[in-house]
This record gives C-alpha cells, sequence and structure tokens, in this order.
C-alpha cells in the first residue's frame, strides 16, 4: 500500500473512550473473531479517527461483514465468549450484547439496502490496529457510500463525508466511489 493510501498517522483530539469494560468486550470479541479467521472491517467512530485524526466519542464499535459470514461469526462469538446477539433489522443490522448498555453493532448492508458490505470492501481495506487487535479499517470509499444515505432526523453523516473528503482527496479512488454510486 502506498503512503497515500494508509490512514493518517496524526495523533487524535478529544478523544473520549468508553470504560474498561467496554473496552474489554470490544478487544475479546475482536481477537476471537481474529483467532477463528472471522472476517470483519472496522468502521464508525474508530475507522474516522484514524483516517481523520479528530477524536470522537466512541460508545460502541461497528464492525462490517458480508451478509453470508454474519451468522456463523455470531454464533461462534455466542459460543465461546457467551454473548448474547440479535438480528436488530434482517435487512442490514445484527448487534453482539454484553448486556443492555454495551454492544457491538454488526453491519451487513446499509438500513435502505443499497450498500451492501461486499468482497470489495475487503479488497480494498486498510490494516490497523483496534484495541490492540490486528484489524483492518472499511475503506474510505465506501464509508463515505454508505454515508451518503444516513439522512433521518436524528442523524446525518454528511459531516463525515466533508471531513473524509478534506483529509483523504488526494488518495480517494474517485472512479471506484463514483462507480458504487452508479449502481
Amino acid at each position: 500500500m502506498s503512503p497515500a493510501m494508509a490512514p493518517a498517522r496524526r495523533p487524535a483530539l478529544r478523544s473520549r473512550r468508553p470504560s474498561a469494560a467496554t473496552q474489554r468486550f470490544h478487544a475479546s470479541v475482536l481477537a476471537e473473531l481474529n483467532a477463528a479467521g472471522c472476517e470483519f472491517l472496522v468502521g464508525g467512530g474508530h475507522a474516522l479517527e484514524r483516517y481523520l485524526g479528530i477524536g470522537r466519542s466512541v460508545k460502541d464499535l461497528d464492525l462490517f461483514m458480508r451478509e453470508r459470514d454474519v451468522p456463523a461469526a455470531l454464533s461462534h462469538v455466542e459460543q465461546r465468549l457467551g454473548y448474547a446477539w440479535e438480528m436488530t433489522f434482517p435487512h442490514w443490522l445484527a448487534k453482539i450484547k454484553r448486556d443492555d448498555r454495551e454492544q457491538i453493532d454488526v453491519i451487513f448492508n446499509s438500513g435502505n439496502a443499497v450498500c451492501a458490505v461486499d468482497d470489495e470492501w475487503f479488497q480494498h481495506a486498510v490494516p490497523s490496529t483496534v484495541m490492540g487487535q490486528p484489524a483492518r479499517l472499511c475503506p474510505a470509499e465506501e464509508t463515505i457510500w454508505s454515508k451518503a444515505f444516513v439522512m433521518e432526523r436524528e442523524r446525518y453523516d454528511g459531516a463525515d463525508i466533508a471531513h473524509l473528503i478534506h483529509a483523504r482527496a488526494e488518495a480517494l479512488d474517485w472512479h471506484r466511489l463514483a462507480r458504487r454510486f452508479g449502481r
């Protein structure tokens, strides 16, 4: 990977971390998925912090998987670690739960079913370390693509898109991004 494609190496500003117990929960799931050979990507606040160097309040962990891989990965986590899971929205989102307050989102599509996680997400993923565990970050292009459709009364991801474009414009694969929107 060329240096231009690597995430920014700037220190994060004003980052607020979850409790130590939540961090252990998240790290244990990442470690178990790695040990089992389950493919996943880390997105959300963790990926944005790495790409942008802007600290974020990260209360949960967003994992991205291909839909076909989700049931086996979640069943494995439940069997090995005892964490319950639910298919919250069968067309795009599952959750791994330690209790009512601590959870991990497992995303395999967008809420409008336009941005399915496919092999291309993994082909362009960026190697990283999250909570001491080896992980790959969602590619910036697919992050922009999926966030472009988040426009709800209580949530709008336009600022994240603007920050990603500002920070990564020279390294973005604009042809791939345009093709993603053309589907």
